[in-house]
Order: C-alpha cells, then sequence, then structure tokens
C-alpha cells in the first residue's frame, strides 16, 4: 500500500504524491457529479494518469471512489431537477428590433440541448446505480408441460364420461315465498 505522505508541489506541475487530504478532495467532486476530467484540470489536482495509477495501487482509494461514483449518481438526479425546471432560455425574442409587437417562438436549441443533457444524466445514472436507476426488466417464463396418459387410463376416463352423460342431474327445488 502506498504511504500516504502529504502531498508535494513540483514547480510547474500537479501534484503527484498521494494523500489522504487530496483522496477526499477527489472523492468529494466525483460525488458532487463531476468528470474526472474536470477534477484533474485544475492546478491544484493530480493529472488523470495519476489519480487512476493510485486506483489500481491503492484498494482504500478504490473502495473510497467506489462509493464516490455511486453517490455521485444522486448528484445527478438533483442536477436534472434544476436543468428540467430551467426555462430562462427556452424562448427567445424573435422582434429584437425595437417594435412595439413583440413576438416570442420557443428556442428549440436550448430546449433540445436541456433534453440531451436530462438524458445523459439518465443514462449514466442507470449505469452507475442499476437497482436504483436502471429500468426494470421483467421476464415471462412460459413452461409447456405434456401429460402422458396410459391407454387403460384414457379408457377408463372415457368410460366415466360416458356415464356421466347418461346419469340425469337431479331436478334442482326452489322454494318460493
Amino acid at each position: 500500500m502506498p504511504s500516504k505522505k502529504a502531498t508535494t508541489r513540483k514547480k510547474g506541475g500537479q501534484p503527484s504524491d498521494y494523500s489522504d487530504e487530496l483522496a477526499d478532495e477527489i472523492c468529494a467532486r466525483i460525488a458532487d457529479a463531476q468528470s474526472m476530467r474536470t477534477i484533474c484540470k485544475a492546478d491544484d489536482m493530480p493529472s488523470k494518469a495519476t489519480v487512476f495509477n493510485w486506483l489500481r495501487t491503492n484498494k482504500e482509494f478504490l473502495d473510497q471512489y467506489t462509493r464516490a461514483k455511486e453517490e455521485s449518481a444522486d448528484a445527478m438526479q438533483e442536477d436534472m431537477l434544476d436543468i428540467a425546471d430551467d426555462g430562462i432560455n427556452d424562448w427567445m425574442d424573435v422582434n429584437a428590433g425595437g417594435d412595439e409587437d413583440a413576438s416570442w417562438k420557443i428556442n428549440s436549441e436550448h430546449v433540445q440541448r436541456s433534453k440531451l443533457r436530462i438524458d445523459s444524466r439518465k443514462w449514466l445514472m442507470s449505469k452507475l446505480q442499476p437497482k436504483k436507476y436502471g429500468d426494470k426488466i421483467q421476464s415471462e417464463i412460459v413452461q409447456k408441460s405434456e401429460l402422458v396418459i396410459s391407454d387403460e387410463v384414457q379408457d377408463r376416463i372415457l368410460a366415466g364420461m360416458e356415464h356421466a352423460a347418461m346419469v340425469k342431474p337431479p331436478e334442482a327445488h326452489i322454494e318460493r315465498e
């Protein structure tokens, strides 16, 4: 297991030494639904290659990262609500020239982009937490059975049916008030 040295910052570069504090910060950002690419672009964060190396060599960090990825699905759910509720740019003024008769039309590009953002998050959530956010799959099992009856048993059944057909049912007695 790698040592837990304090993060050292090389002149002009990103940190490369593992530390619990740095791991906690990365996982907190992951849980907040930030991508690894976005996190690692920051000057105070290690490169993606460094983080992926830590994941391969540090089981404790891998476990923490795995939990953070699962938690990120819940953060994405909240993001989806914000995106869906934000209608600020859904409409645009087509009469921006100053005419008194203002005319508005739907900004379909913005609406489609919002839909794409929501659909992308839904797909990713279904992969991160399939039991919670995945599609429910129902399967139906159809089993066909064949009953084999011997000739002797068939003859007895047919005889019983013939006898039942010859027997007259008893008349029903209905009492009237």
